[in-house]
């Protein structure tokens, strides 16, 4: 399957409307802030994500996705907001099949899914999607860790649907993630909107 970054001109995008579909794993990262827009709140993880969005896209056929949450990241610096384009889940490892970490067996969708709109003025990067809270990340092949945004480009690549994710860095994914994601994971909606609207 082809896949390819998404050349739409972010200043182009007509984000306030119903034919953009907010994506939300939790009401915490809303935090009041985009009560006025589309929205879907999936859930934690990539099973939710998968079954809540396509569900939302069937009802309500977007032109738009916009994935906006918390992650932890050691490269990045906690309270910034980092435009991922690229997507790999980090808990799939078939190896020993034979395969390469990160892809999916007998798919031909390569281990990094590389699908999304970039903005210029934002830092780029790559998220590690999978099943666990990570806190203590060694990895140098992803530098941004969540654990839904894989499910939301990989659905939104299917259904041929523009994808915007922003993810605001609430962690370092090391051992004070948790304590540290608890505080900042409220104050990532007012930077989305700041930077959104």
């Amino acid at each position: 399957m082809a896949q390819h970054r998404d050349e739409t001109n972010f200043q182009d995008l007509q984000l306030l409307n119903d034919n953009t579909l907010f994506v939300f794993a939790l009401d915490l990262e809303v935090a009041g802030e985009f009560d006025h827009v589309n929205k879907v709140i999936v859930g934690v993880g990539k099973i939710n994500v998968s079954y809540e969005l396509t569900k939302a896209i069937y009802s309500n056929r977007p032109k738009l996705i916009v994935n906006l949450g918390s992650a932890g990241s050691n490269i990045f610096k906690r309270g910034e907001v980092v435009c991922c384009t690229k997507f790999l889940q980090r808990d799939m490892d078939v190896r020993g099949l034979g395969f390469q970490r990160y892809q999916i067996p007998f798919s031909d969708i390569p281990p990094v899914l590389n699908y999304g709109i970039k903005i210029s003025n934002l830092p780029e990067g790559t998220c590690g999607t999978g099943d666990s809270f990570e806190t203590n990340h060694l990895s140098s092949d992803y530098n941004v860790i969540d654990m839904e945004a894989y499910a939301v480009a990989y659905v939104a690549m299917k259904e041929r649907i523009p994808f915007l994710c922003l993810k605001y860095i609430s962690d370092g994914a090391d051992g004070l993630a948790a304590e540290d994601w608890n505080v900042e994971v409220h104050r990532a909606a007012v930077a989305f909107k700041k930077i959104l609207f």
